[in-house]
């Protein structure tokens, strides 16, 4: 029977083809006594078997996809699915005791897991990750019960989930995977930031997904409307094919624009730039016309391993991505983690409120190994490219300081030992943290450039959690208090000659775009999917008359409120 639920467009465009789920799985089991014990010992057998051949399938395919670093970590899988140390003990135990293989497999796990946790050392610390996944494995084919793999996905479809994690989407094929729909999540969570830079439709927060779609039913993921059709009618279907088409003949409308300068009806010129999160989204923004880079989230070259990565691998990384740009600007913010993003070979603290706590420029500043080694390849690439450096969470100037002061050490031992740095290398910081951003005048004679981390700074502003659906009414892009504190920035910026632009979301937003136009903003960085369409709006709107828009606005007490009167002005 078909179906809708209603969720938040995180993701433009329309996907139609079948679901596939990619939840945690039902591993629960009962302690039971067995009659044969060989029978057991054989069944233990073929399901560390089976384990293993997928193992070796998923390692060549993360081989072939994602490289030898990835795929390591199956191999590490793949040793302990060998070890007698761990093998042999389990067998003991169905046998000594007559238990079912799934109670000897656990227990003995456990206590391995546990043992290794407790010892002060990384490296045994990732043996226990690697037991605890591998003993999963192994427990559902005991089981009987399937586990998802997102990379091993061969035909074409759509992701269902509760949630997904920066490093499931990182692992998502965009051949075969056509969009996603998640029971929860905002606009500006991470799941929807990537279905914009993978450019696939996606609606997040639509609270059922999971308990309401099955896998192989037949989805059409409508991103332009936050819709989610369940086994729609051949009619749906059909009408949402030609919604499709349309949807790419405007794309292509859109891409007579890719080599157009960003310029308003009244011959000023503002840069479209692009937030990427790894080299290969490079592509993407050449293709949707990206003046620059304005935010390159380096987090996600810590992710999904399990350990950090070298200065030599990041060096690389930082070097093609300025190669690939040809001198235009690349801002690269530093090491981004916690909130809801973690590291666990870290093994931090678990935090009551982790998007308040130890994250960001706190976590690099108080663990400066880290710190250093990035700052370093940094300095390392600058000269092959337009290098711009930001300091993310920011919100004091005594941080700021002292990172900057960092960076100048890390500068001054390259060049004594003979390593060429680039000498105009500009350093700003992200504005997401309202202290920062009223104190804009004082960072401004201090810093190179502001970047408005806006999805932060909202969030902080209105004190409500945007991965929070319960308070998603109060994420408000166009509020008067944001939108004032944006001024604060750009304006604090211009005083002392220096330049602001956003980073957050808010910048490819068909509302905020004529009131940030307005308010002198002098960079927009988006995902590189919207920068296009907001080309093509900027180059129809005068600067003058969105700085009268500008002032309106700002004055007025509601967010709807702003939403109308932007409505009625640009349609004027």
């Amino acid at each position: 029977m078909s179906s809708i639920l209603k969720g938040i467009a995180a993701s433009n465009g329309i996907a139609i083809a079948k679901a596939y789920r990619l939840v945690e799985p039902d591993l629960s089991f009962e302690k039971k006594s067995v009659d044969s014990v060989d029978q057991e010992v054989e069944r233990f057998q073929k399901a560390l078997s089976t384990s293993k051949s997928e193992l070796e399938a998923i390692r060549d395919k993360a081989n072939e996809d994602l490289g030898a670093d990835k795929a390591a970590i199956f191999d590490a899988h793949l040793l302990v699915l060998s070890d007698p140390e761990l093998v042999t003990p389990i067998e003991d135990k169905i046998k000594s005791d007559s238990v079912n293989a799934e109670y000897a497999l656990k227990e003995t796990a456990d206590m391995f897991i546990s043992m290794f946790e407790s010892m002060d050392n990384e490296y045994m610390k990732e043996r226990a990750a690697d037991i605890r996944d591998v003993t999963k494995r192994v427990l559902s084919h005991l089981l009987g019960v399937q586990i998802s793999n997102p990379s091993m996905i061969s035909e074409e479809v759509i992701i269902i989930a509760e949630d997904l994690t920066p490093s499931d989407t990182a692992q998502l094929n965009r051949q075969f995977v056509k969009g996603f729909t998640t029971d929860i999540g905002g606009r500006t969570s991470h799941s929807a930031i990537m279905a914009r830079s993978m450019e696939i439709p996606a609606v997040v927060g639509a609270k059922s997904v999971t308990s309401e779609i099955e896998n192989g039913d037949t989805i059409i993921v409508d991103g332009l409307n936050g819709e989610v059709h369940i086994n729609p009618t051949k009619e749906i279907v059909e009408e949402y094919e030609r919604e499709q088409a349309r949807y790419e003949d405007q794309k292509a409308e859109w891409a007579k624009l890719i080599n157009e300068k960003t310029v308003s009806s009244d011959g000023h010129h503002v840069e479209l730039a692009a937030n990427i999160g790894t080299p290969k989204d490079l592509e993407g923004v050449k293709n949707n016309g990206g003046e620059g880079i304005g935010l390159y989230r380096t987090e996600f070259l810590y992710m999904g391993r399990n350990e950090l990565p070298s200065e030599d691998e990041q060096f690389e990384a930082y070097k093609a991505v300025l190669e690939g740009l040809e001198g235009k600007p690349v801002v690269v913010r530093t090491l981004d983690i916690g909130g809801d993003k973690e590291l666990p070979y870290l093994n931090l603290p678990k935090e009551m409120n982790p998007f308040l706590g130890f994250r960001a420029i706190r976590l690099c500043l108080e663990k400066q190994g880290i710190f250093r080694t990035q700052l370093r390849a940094l300095l390392r690439a600058s000269q092959y490219g337009n290098l711009k450096i930001m300091f993310p969470m920011i919100s004091n100037l005594d941080e700021f300081r002292e990172a900057k002061s960092i960076l100048e050490e890390e500068k001054e031992k390259l060049v004594t030992d003979g390593i060429k740095v680039a000498n105009d290398i500009e350093v700003g910081i992200m504005v997401e943290i309202p202290s920062t951003a009223v104190m804009a005048d004082i960072f401004a004679k201090e810093v190179d450039f502001f970047s408005i981390g806006t999805n932060d700074l909202i969030q902080y502003t209105m004190a409500a959690d945007r991965m929070n659906e319960r308070v998603s009414y109060l994420y408000q892009p166009y509020n008067p208090a944001i939108l004032r504190l944006v001024k604060m920035v750009i304006d604090a910026a211009h005083k002392e000659g220096k330049w602001a632009g956003m980073c957050g979301e808010m910048a490819g937003d068909e509302i905020a775009v004529p009131i940030l136009l307005g308010l002198g903003l002098d960079e927009f960085s988006m995902s590189a999917t919207s920068i296009l369409k907001a080309r093509s709006q900027i180059l129809r709107l005068s600067k003058s008359e969105m700085q009268k828009l500008a002032e309106e606005v700002l004055n007025l007490q509601t967010n709807e409120q702003v939403i109308e009167t932007v409505k009625k002005f640009t349609k004027k």
